[in-house]
């Protein structure tokens, strides 16, 4: 299995925790269903489930554009792979410089032409693009090398087997994979009637409050990060954790929790360094620090 089994690149993404994750499911004992309401590239939902670590995900963004191409991998995944198949270049063939830029030129018109479109196949195939061929993964980043290709091509993280291995993959599993286009907002009250308590695992990994805009396909606002909270704090008999970058507005709004953490998380966005986030689990979740997450009490 690659690396990650998610077709995404996401800067800071949380497939780095998985060891760690897997650990709460099996202190909690979740293996019932593993759920992420913010779920991007769910890197760690996936492999839990390939693992056999969980019989079931649920894969909910908001971002039509996101949930685009999840939605194509579970219902047309030989269409999005003939796409994948058509381009032309490779990691192994990097090709003409000016033809790829002309190409990636294109795929970002037919990306803000149908980015509102939760099932276009031409949608899908353009956002998985631009996000294999964008510095870093995001989607107002440029393409990977910029427009002198010298240093770096734009076909650096475009590996057309290793995309398709895990469409396939993914598709194999279809039948353990729940799919939605929710607001988080409005579907976390909604999950206590659909969730059995015993057996259910949530992680919440909302866009950043700071960079939140300009890493992610979607952002949140400030009134929508305390609305959140408010939604996630009411969840008290449910395994959950949430993660997030350090930031006053979130301290406040997680204040009344006992389970307040942070810990030290690896970004690969413009250049790779460690630094803090917060975590913060449900009453009910039990935490330990595990291999490299190691959990620090955040003082009041």
């Amino acid at each position: 299995m690659p690396a990650t089994p998610s077709p995404f690149r996401y800067p800071g993404g949380k497939s780095q925790l998985y060891p760690f994750v897997k650990h709460l499911i099996d202190l909690n004992d979740s293996h019932d269903c593993y759920v992420e309401t913010f779920a991007g590239g769910s890197a760690v939902g996936l492999k839990l489930l390939f693992d056999n670590e969980v019989s079931n995900i649920w894969i909910n963004d908001f971002d039509r554009s996101i949930y685009s191409v999840w939605f194509n991998i579970l219902t047309h995944p030989e269409e999005l792979i003939d796409l994948i198949l058509s381009v032309p270049f490779d990691y192994q063939e990097p090709g003409d410089d000016q033809t790829n830029l002309e190409y990636w030129k294109t795929q970002k018109a037919i990306y803000a032409e149908e980015k509102n479109n939760p099932y276009s196949l031409r949608g899908a195939f353009a956002t998985l693009f631009l996000n294999r061929t964008n510095r870093s993964g995001i989607i107002s980043g440029g393409p990977i090398g910029g427009w002198t290709q010298q240093k770096t091509k734009i076909s650096a993280r475009f590996n057309k087997q290793t995309l398709m291995t895990k469409i396939k993959q993914i598709f194999a599993a279809k039948d353990s994979i729940h799919l939605t286009n929710i607001d988080a907002i409005a579907l976390i009250p909604e999950l206590p009637k659909k969730l059995p308590k015993t057996g259910s695992f949530l992680f919440f990994d909302p866009p950043y409050v700071k960079q939140g805009g300009h890493l992610y396909y979607s952002s949140l606002s400030p009134t929508d990060h305390r609305l959140l909270a408010q939604e996630i704090l009411a969840l008290e008999d449910f395994n959950w954790i949430v993660t997030y970058d350090p930031d006053p507005l979130i301290r406040e709004a997680y204040s009344s929790l006992a389970n307040r953490y942070e810990y030290q998380l690896t970004y690969s966005a413009s250049q790779r360094r460690r630094a803090p986030e917060y975590l913060f689990a449900s009453p009910r979740t039990k935490l330990t620090s595990f291999q490299k997450t190691e959990l620090a009490p955040l003082i009041p």
